[in-house]
């Protein structure tokens, strides 16, 4: 969302992403309870993830032609950054909620309740949200970076926020209001097998399949010539 920038308002754009995750991760937190019987919320998310990956690849792929000259066209600094805080609601849902999932089964303790939760329960929350967001930070700025070598991997990035869409959509479905999908499907060992399989997949054929930067042809052919005088 944000390689498009300079490098100065990047690093911006980045750093108001982190803040605004920290602040809306915890927001999930602390108001987990609401969230969890609320599967609008989860709906939202994963119609917003699905849509930002489809928009890419129908943009990129099918209607190439008709955009190409838009090409220069691109959000501008703070538009960028509704983006970045838009899709931060829908990871920082998803990510507590699948938190609280696992946190729930550790044994009680006998610290006070926070938010409806065993207090001990709720730090290791905590912990892990504060983990998570600094790795997310240095993970950020190695994308952008790794993407500017590898450009086709930005296809397989949003091909994985499509798929992590999915993941969000199912759950919704899975919604004792709704129960379209099978609630002890989606908790099971094997949609947790599939959708890391699934993911891992599409990492590391976007890998592979990008290969490195292009050289400029000037470079390819000083190389050619290089080749030719030592034969």
């Amino acid at each position: 969302m944000v390689k498009h920038l300079p490098e100065e308002k990047r690093k911006k754009a980045l750093f108001y992403g982190l803040a605004g995750a920290f602040v809306l991760r915890f927001g999930s937190l602390f108001a987990i309870s609401f969230l969890v019987n609320v599967w609008q919320v989860q709906a939202i998310g994963a119609i917003y993830l699905l849509y930002i990956s489809a928009s890419h690849l129908l943009k990129r792929y099918v209607f190439k032609k008709e955009d190409t000259h838009k090409e220069t066209k691109q959000s501008g600094f703070w538009p960028t950054v509704l983006k970045v805080e838009l899709a931060d609601i829908a990871f920082a849902v998803d990510s507590i909620l699948a938190a609280v999932a696992l946190a729930v089964t550790l044994p009680g303790t006998s610290l006070p309740k926070i938010g409806g939760l065993d207090g001990g329960q709720f730090l290791v929350i905590l912990a892990g949200g504060i983990i998570g967001l600094v790795i997310m930070r240095f993970a950020a700025s190695m994308f952008v970076k790794l993407l500017k070598e590898r450009p086709s991997l930005e296809t397989a990035a949003f091909v994985i926020v499509g798929w992590v869409g999915v993941k969000l959509a199912l759950y919704t479905l899975a919604h004792r209001d709704i129960a379209v999908v099978s609630e002890h499907f989606i908790h099971s060992e094997t949609w947790k097998l599939i959708f890391w399989g699934v993911l891992a997949a599409i990492a590391v054929c976007g890998w592979f399949m990008s290969g490195g930067k292009k050289q400029p042809e000037g470079a390819q052919n000083e190389q050619k010539n290089s080749t030719r005088e030592r034969a």
